[in-house]
């Protein structure tokens, strides 16, 4: 990978990091503002659901944000871009399509059958 891709990956990753920790914040921030004072008890059951449902997609943005400052460290440490099972190239459409890939599309495709076996 040139230095020209792992400029690209590096603002992509920072970018797409940047915007997952402004939407955690907001979230937080529309929780904390949130009314807890609610009418009726079908009104608090529905508000409670928004706040879980809100809770979960924030939980799945912290695991998401780790995944993205290893990535950023394997950029630093010059391993980006390399399948973590066979050490070859993931190539850029994956990377491009999903930029905290560790495994080439075989090597993925390997564990996604051995799951799938292992869970039937």
């Amino acid at each position: 990978m040139n230095p020209q891709h792992l400029a690209y990956f590096r603002n992509k990753l920072r970018d797409w990091r940047d915007q997952l920790v402004e939407e955690s914040r907001q979230t937080m921030d529309n929780l904390r503002e949130e009314v807890r004072d609610v009418g009726d008890e079908a009104e608090r059951a529905t508000r409670e659901t928004e706040n879980s449902l809100e809770l979960r997609t924030r939980d799945r943005y912290r695991k998401l944000i780790s995944k993205i400052d290893k990535a950023l460290r394997r950029i630093e440490e010059g391993s980006y871009g390399f399948c973590e099972e066979t050490d070859e190239e993931i190539g850029i459409d994956r990377l491009d399509a999903r930029p905290i890939a560790t495994l080439s599309l075989d090597a993925q495709e390997r564990r996604e059958h051995l799951q799938k076996q292992m869970g039937d």
